[in-house]
């Protein structure tokens, strides 16, 4: 983290907002279950994530027309805004990593914590 600690900290943002803001942008709109496990965030917890996002302006949620149990969150103008302004710090981070820890070692960790993430309790 001391790699990100500095961006997150200018942005006020937590590790795991910053999880959701990432995926959010990355994937678009998802349901709050599809999110919290592709954040890899347990649900309680998530919702105060959640919750200081949409106070901060940077997500929104609605729910379904269909169905008002589903909800969707999405980022807003003003998340986007803040992905943006904090990708090339955090990307240098992720680059910096790579540089140390090597190429083949980072393959290798990914494809372990892929295999360590399918593990259901």
């Amino acid at each position: 983290m001391a790699f990100f600690r500095p961006g997150l900290n200018e942005h006020d943002l937590t590790e795991q907002q910053w999880r959701v803001i990432r995926i959010l942008r990355q994937q678009g709109e998802l349901e709050s279950h599809q999110l919290a496990n592709q954040a890899c965030i347990l649900k309680p917890s998530m919702s105060g994530v959640l919750k200081r996002l949409e106070r901060d302006g940077l997500v929104t949620r609605r729910k379904s027309t269909e169905d008002q149990r589903r909800i969707f969150l999405s980022l807003t103008v003003q998340g986007h805004h803040c992905f943006l302004s904090m990708s090339d710090g955090m990307e240098r981070g992720y680059q910096e990593i790579q540089r140390q820890f090597g190429e083949d070692n980072m393959q290798q960790l990914l494809a372990l914590l892929g295999e360590l993430k399918k593990i259901k309790p």
